[in-house]
């Protein structure tokens, strides 16, 4: 029998792109060991809600690394990179078709989220909701981030399939009773739902 609805991560599954680590380092010589300490530090901050503003965090760094970005510069720098994952948007027009629920689980903060909600209409066409952490308040793996989805819909935890590309969180998600596996791509995706 499917699932009654099926949990995606976002970043990773229908967003793609390459790492903000690797292109700091490759256009700024910026070492790896150096970017992701601080991307880890400011990521953990505005993915919560009432988070002050993403780049005032970033500034003081890009001064650092000599990194001459406006504001605006620099989220476009970052998020015109990302692009949405064309076989997962057609799986998730054939799921939905189905009549299976649709739903995003995501760690993000706001600046990226309005530039997704701006850049990439599937978000709202495809998915009954996306629940951003800076908005919900629990951040993966905190188990309740499962568990909100689970109560706003009246769903069970066996009515459900999760996907991500985290291991933690995949781990999590299985802990509460979801059927979840970790994300290879599209396909993958397909032969999981058969096995169901």
């Amino acid at each position: 029998m499917p699932p009654k609805a099926i949990i995606f991560d976002l970043n990773g599954i229908f967003i793609q792109s390459p790492k903000l680590s690797n292109r700091f380092r490759d256009d700024f010589g910026v070492p790896e060991t150096d970017f992701l300490p601080v991307l880890k530090k400011i990521m953990d901050k505005v993915r919560q809600p009432n988070a002050q503003p993403a780049f005032n965090l970033w500034k003081p760094y890009l001064e650092k690394w000599r990194v001459k970005f406006s504001e605006k510069e620099f989220f476009d720098y970052w998020f015109n990179a990302e692009k949405a994952n064309d076989e997962m948007l057609t799986l998730a027009q054939d799921l939905k078709r189905q009549g299976i629920r649709l739903f995003i689980l995501s760690n993000n903060f706001a600046e990226r989220a309005k530039y997704y909600d701006d850049n990439f209409p599937f978000l709202k066409e495809l998915f009954e909701k996306v629940y951003y952490s800076w908005q919900t308040g629990f951040i993966k793996p905190d188990p309740r981030c499962w568990q909100n989805i689970l109560t706003e819909n009246n769903l069970q935890p066996e009515e459900c399939v999760y996907f991500d590309d985290s291991e933690g969180n995949v781990k999590t998600a299985t802990e509460i009773g979801i059927k979840s596996s970790l994300f290879v791509n599209a396909e993958d995706i397909k032969n999981n739902l058969r096995q169901l």
